[in-house]
């Protein structure tokens, strides 16, 4: 028989009182690690070489995506596949950092901004491409993970 949400869920603590868990507060936010590229990144190493290093990495493939859909030579096409990469790099490391599929990925944490900008990246090129659903679906995602992302990346 299922609870009620509403029902507080017991579990024996260390010392042997009773500890609740709160079923309406959510998951807990997602904090992931250092990105191996931030340090070339930041140091001024250009992206694709960056992404020839660490292909691994979310936040060389956002910036790559950010530098192609800034520059207007650049067709917003390649732009959208960088940031697509970039998107799906970041659900792998992700998933492998606990998240579930939904929760907060907060902003503040510096280590989470490759998947944010990623995805913020991978909105801006789906508008510019006509992938209208696509764009609003991201803009939502980007939202429900960090609403201060979305004010910094989108707002």
């Amino acid at each position: 028989m299922a609870l009620p949400a509403d029902t507080p869920v017991r579990s024996p603590g260390h010392n042997g009182a009773v500890t609740f868990q709160d079923l309406m507060a959510g998951p807990p936010p997602t904090h992931l690690p250092v990105d191996p590229a931030a340090e070339r990144l930041a140091a001024g190493a250009p992206a694709a070489e960056v992404v020839r290093e660490h292909p691994e990495s979310p936040l060389a493939w956002a910036t790559l995506a950010e530098h192609a859909l800034a520059d207007d030579a650049v067709d917003d096409v390649t732009g959208y596949a960088y940031a697509r990469v970039g998107y799906h790099r970041s659900l792998d490391l992700l998933r492998r950092n606990g998240w579930k599929g939904h929760g907060p990925v907060p902003w503040e944490h510096e280590p989470n901004r490759g998947f944010l900008r990623a995805l913020a990246a991978l909105t801006r090129a789906a508008d510019r491409i006509g992938e209208v659903l696509e764009a609003d679906r991201c803009r939502e995602f980007l939202r429900d993970s960090s609403p201060a992302a979305y004010d910094a990346l989108l707002g």
